[in-house]
């Protein structure tokens, strides 16, 4: 029987599916695979299913010498050597879509904390210091009527303008390399990134990393903002300049900052538990029962039709390796 590795428990129904084709090998342990644990156990396997989290570089992919699929638990695709996979005939598959609007509510929910300073609230009542209401307790920010800046409209940028138009009457812009035909699914409005870093009251990332994006968010950009910004990051850690961003943090400029990734996850900076302002989440952007369950059933599909010798649904590298289907 074929062997399937799974670098980290995910959901039951994806790992029953799985079951009744391959023999399945599941990380034990409740944290990453060390890049020797991959190694030693990629190596007689027909599939991969890594996390995002987990580099499948060229050593890695030399080594299985078997693999046909790498089917990542996730929408990301910066943790592959792609090139290097598809000239070895390698299928590489995701799981977009199915995460957008967990994604999505997950950034509001960073705003809403940051705006609102929910969590410095919950803490100051579990430590016994609420005594009475009180006017000037925990002043936080109103978000009714108030710009938020959009960096990055995608599917994930576009449900999050949907709730900031039709929930908080926001103002709505939005920065692209390209013009987003999702600009004419709410008012929103296409302006260069100096401008939106310079009038939004609230910014929040929902990029995608590449070449062009990757510190996209540096100390430049962080002086264009305005003085008491909430800042949210749910697209990639590396997009942010990590140093920047403390810098600011330190310099009290910032109202708040929001972040669910982190560059060098999981190992982020430690300089960041500084700061009671800022938000500090464990990449949970798309951790809801229904997104879960249904991305562990595009995995198991992904590597099933592979195994069926067919082009799963959700292949990056699609146009190399299902020419026949064009």
């Amino acid at each position: 029987m074929d062997k399937v590795l799974v670098t980290r428990d995910i959901p039951k129904n994806g790992l029953d599916m799985l079951k009744r084709e391959f023999e399945v090998y599941v990380n034990p342990y409740d944290r990453n695979m060390t890049k020797e644990e991959l190694i030693e156990k990629i190596e007689d396997v027909f599939a991969v299913i890594p996390m995002v989290s987990d580099k499948i570089d060229k050593e890695v992919i030399d080594r299985a010498k078997k693999l046909k699929i790498i089917a990542n638990y996730g929408v990301g695709i910066n943790n592959v050597d792609i090139e290097y996979a598809t000239k070895k005939g390698i299928f590489f598959t995701n799981t977009p879509g199915v995460l957008t609007q967990s994604t999505a509510e997950l950034g509001w929910a960073l705003i809403m904390a940051c705006a609102r300073r929910i969590v410095n609230s919950d803490s100051f009542t579990r430590e016994g210091k609420f005594t009475g209401f009180a006017p000037t307790l925990m002043l936080g920010k109103e978000l009714y009527n108030a710009r938020i800046g959009i960096i990055g409209m995608g599917r994930i940028g576009s449900s999050v303008a949907r709730m900031a138009r039709f929930g908080f009457n926001m103002d709505v812009v939005y920065y692209n390399r390209s013009i987003s035909d999702k600009e004419l699914i709410v008012d929103t409005g296409k302006i260069e990134l100096d401008e939106l870093l310079k009038t939004s009251d609230v910014i929040i990332l929902t990029t995608p990393l590449n070449n062009e994006s990757k510190h996209l968010i540096s100390k430049r950009e962080f002086d264009l903002m305005k003085s008491d910004v909430v800042f949210v990051n749910i697209a990639r850690g590396e997009v942010v300049d990590t140093d920047a961003l403390i810098d600011t943090l330190r310099s009290g400029k910032l109202f708040a900052c929001g972040l669910d990734v982190y560059e060098n996850e999981p190992d982020f900076d430690k300089r960041l538990l500084e700061f009671d302002n800022c938000v500090l989440l464990p990449h949970i952007g798309s951790a809801t029962i229904k997104t879960r369950e249904k991305m562990a059933d595009i995995v198991a599909n992904n590597v099933i039709s592979a195994y069926q010798n067919r082009c799963p649904e959700f292949v990056v590298n699609r146009e190399a390796l299902c020419a026949a289907e064009k």
